[in-house]
């Protein structure tokens, strides 16, 4: 499940800030050539209302695998005023962005990020339950966590979303992803999505104008999901939550638990399943570091404790090098990749 999506870079070349330590004085020019490269930007995005700054922030605390080096510029906002002018500036300063939800599907470099990572909070995280007649719209911000608003809907006796029981992510993450389980996907249930592009100019994109593939929802590039308004159908409260507890009662027997991990590292290839294949290639359990092919879900890859990005990365090279070897089948990553990767 997808909680960051890259919102698309400056297309200008953006210089390593990675230290070279070889000569005497050389930490602290590097130190101060980056502080003068920041305050400019900095000055710009502290004065605007609805705008959190932090510089050099660990990432790993903001996602699930707890893995991630820091961000140049970590930036909160809490309303679509203050994301359009966090979008502008950092375009006029010509610095590359990110957008980070709740952490899960993505794998942060030790290195960090290079430029600015996005959070959505405030203003992201409302909801707005319509209800009427025999369907119900829901308008939920894009910071909403995925399994609060299923549960929320199983209670209120709303169904349609009770495949989405535990993924671990946010909304807009979900959305982007086209994110699904047990037969059904977020396209299924999308009426209408807001959006912010490139320029900061708002956009709205009903169903009709979307298309939708497998972990794919092909928004344009450079769009920030901030709201989406889904269509769900009323049922009796007892008969949804019972569907709920018996795909948690799935999800629990069949997937990690105990150990911090990012969902499914690989998609399934056609008819077939990621996991069965990395399984058969005797993988399971494997460890490198304190990073390990989960025991219970060999399409997991979990945090055993002090694991590394570089760990988790080349686990997943083994297993695609292997599957590859075994069954001629290209395993293509879910998690995305976020950060500096100049080892690669």
């Amino acid at each position: 499940m997808l909680d960051y999506w890259s919102i698309g870079e400056t297309g200008v070349a953006h210089r390593s800030i990675t230290p070279v330590l070889d000569h005497p004085g050389s930490a602290v020019m590097f130190a101060m050539a980056k502080k003068s490269d920041q305050e400019p930007l900095e000055a710009d995005l502290s004065s605007l209302l609805g705008v959190r700054l932090k510089l050099d922030e660990p990432l790993a605390r903001y996602t699930s695998m707890k893995i991630g080096g820091p961000a140049d510029y970590f930036i909160e906002v809490d309303d679509d005023v203050a994301l359009a002018a966090v979008l502008i500036a950092l375009r006029r300063h010509q610095v590359p962005r990110h957008l980070l939800g709740n952490g899960s599907n993505v794998l942060v470099s030790d290195r960090g990020v290079r430029g600015a990572v996005i959070h959505l909070a405030g203003e992201f995280k409302k909801i707005d339950w319509r209800e009427g007649g025999e369907h119900i719209e829901v308008e939920v911000g894009a910071a909403y966590a995925v399994t609060q608003l299923v549960r929320q809907a199983a209670r209120k006796g709303f169904a349609g979303l009770e495949f989405a029981e535990g993924i671990p992510g946010s909304v807009g993450g979900a959305l982007v992803m086209n994110a699904g389980a047990y037969g059904s996907e977020f396209e299924k249930v999308v009426e209408r999505v807001d959006a912010i592009n490139f320029d900061g100019a708002p956009v709205v994109l009903s169903r009709e104008q979307m298309t939708f593939s497998y972990r794919d929802s092909h928004l344009p590039a450079g769009t920030v999901v901030t709201r989406v308004l889904l269509r769900l159908r009323r049922e009796e409260a007892a008969q949804v939550s019972s569907k709920l507890r018996e795909l948690v009662g799935k999800r629990k027997s069949s997937q990690p638990s105990g150990f911090p991990n990012s969902g499914s590292m690989f998609r399934n290839p056609p008819g077939d399943f990621a996991g069965r294949l990395i399984e058969a290639a005797g993988l399971k359990g494997q460890r490198i570091g304190g990073a390990q092919i989960a025991e219970r879900h060999a399409n997991f890859i979990v945090n055993l404790g002090g694991a590394r990005a570089t760990e988790v990365r080349q686990l997943m090279e083994l297993a695609q090098s292997e599957v590859q070897r075994r069954f001629n089948i290209n395993l293509v990553a879910e998690v995305k990749f976020l950060g500096e990767w100049s080892d690669r």
